[in-house]
């Protein structure tokens, strides 16, 4: 292994049931915050979901899961046998059933998860009023010691089971030792089907989000955290992001709508190109929405393993790369195999280097005295007369942005901005980062 997984010591509550019984309506409630993908349709939450929970003065990990069924259809095998595992290694278990129906679901569910009955709370859902609370006496049937009604929708008892969390674990020591750790933010980006999921897996050594060959799989999305040569990394994968005419499902239409707010939250674009797929206009868009952000961005040419060896391959591809996308052609390209790591290492490698620059910052007497030599080198002329530049500053890191002071502004032309930004990027080595530059 390349990496080590960060294993948080936090206590793990983890959410289970049948699907549509309200868990990431419950998940969102106890943070406070709409985290988790929610619908009226079932099977919306496919992957486990992890985000920190602050109940009172402690600090929990919170996990939604996909839903339970013995129902066969194309991921209810994979999600049904993941939220099982993730109910083995919690805490604490919240299993959530509808309190106007217990099906069979829930009931092949409950012999599952009896070994771990002494860590389960029942939680009665879509219990809205006292009426409705006097009538779920009759499910201590099934044979929990713990049963909390609650409306994860409208708030109601969620104190209650608050409470009980705090009850469970007042005997317990504080959480101590590991706390959150920011460290260098990646979203793995792509259209779907190129290996994100696949990726993702294998940099947190673990089985973190569910893999098939249906388009469309993720839709939440999925943090992890590892340690590279001493540095922490936050890796987010995301749904894949179709042209906006095909998305057409509600719940695709959130799950884009957070791969890309998630480039917002990164510090460095993953993107993934399936190289045994041509380059599509979709990915220039994606790639379009890092630099609009000034972030970095990583072409990560995913499947490399799939081609047959032929010399220079990688340099042919790079330079059609470098062809579809003229402006990122300071944008570093690798070629990797998510299911076997080929190339990993040099992925996190290069995005080490990447994160160096986007947090250079260069001093501005060091900076005025390149503009010195940049005014010397080039005689850039507005209706006769020199164009000079006065001073610059640097004004921001992460993302990378100048100021540049010049003797006049008005009909300076886009030939003397990318002069400006070729020498910044030259000269203050920022040759793998977008540089934003502002005259006045």
């Amino acid at each position: 292994m390349i990496s080590t997984s960060i294993k948080t010591n936090y206590f793990r509550i983890v959410i289970i049931g049948r699907p549509n019984v309200g868990k990431s309506t419950l998940f969102n409630r106890l943070l406070r915050k709409r985290r988790a993908i929610t619908d009226s349709s079932p099977g919306v939450t496919r992957d486990s979901v992890e985000a920190e929970c602050k109940i009172g003065d402690r600090v929990f990990l919170l996990i939604d899961t996909g839903g339970f069924t013995l129902e066969s259809s194309d991921y209810s095998e994979l999600i049904s046998a993941k939220s099982l595992d993730t109910a083995k290694n919690a805490d604490l278990i919240l299993f959530m059933v509808d309190m106007n129906e217990i099906t069979g679901d829930d009931l092949a569910f409950i012999e599952r998860i009896r070994p771990f009955q002494e860590r389960t709370i029942l939680i009665i859902n879509k219990v809205d009023n006292t009426e409705q609370e006097d009538m779920i006496w009759n499910l201590y049937e099934l044979g929990f010691n713990q049963l909390i009604p609650v409306s994860a929708l409208h708030g109601r008892n969620i104190s209650r089971l608050e409470d009980e969390i705090l009850l469970f674990v007042k005997n317990l020591p504080e959480n101590e030792g590991e706390k959150p750790v920011q460290g260098i933010r990646i979203a793995i980006l792509g259209k779907p089907n190129t290996g994100k999921s696949t990726l993702t897996n294998y940099l947190l050594g673990e089985d973190k989000s569910l893999v098939s060959e249906i388009p469309g799989t993720t839709r939440d999305v999925i943090e992890g955290k590892l340690i590279y040569q001493g540095i922490s990394f936050k890796v987010l994968d995301t749904a894949g992001i179709r042209r906006k005419r095909k998305v057409k499902n509600p719940v695709e239409y959130y799950s884009v709508n957070r791969a890309i707010k998630c480039i917002r939250e990164s510090d460095i674009v993953f993107l993934l190109i399936d190289i045994t797929e041509d380059i599509s206009d979709q990915d220039k868009k994606i790639a379009s929405h890092a630099v609009k952000h000034g972030k970095g961005i990583i072409f990560v040419l995913n499947k490399w393993d799939l081609l047959p060896r032929v010399p220079n391959r990688l340099e042919a591809i790079t330079d059609k790369i470098r062809f579809f996308f003229p402006v990122l052609h300071y944008v570093p390209v690798l070629p990797v195999s998510a299911i076997s790591g080929s190339g990993v290492k040099e992925l996190l490698q290069k995005a080490l280097q990447v994160w160096k620059q986007l947090n250079t910052h260069i001093e501005t007497v060091k900076l005025n005295k390149m503009v010195k030599l940049w005014n010397d080198s080039y005689h850039y002329k507005v209706k006769g007369r020199k164009v000079k530049i006065r001073y610059a500053v640097q004004e921001s890191t992460n993302p990378v942005r100048f100021i540049v002071f010049l003797s006049r502004n008005k009909g300076v032309r886009r030939e003397f901005l990318s002069y400006i930004k070729n020498k910044i990027k030259s000269d203050v080595k920022l040759d793998m980062v977008p540089v934003d530059i502002e005259f006045r």
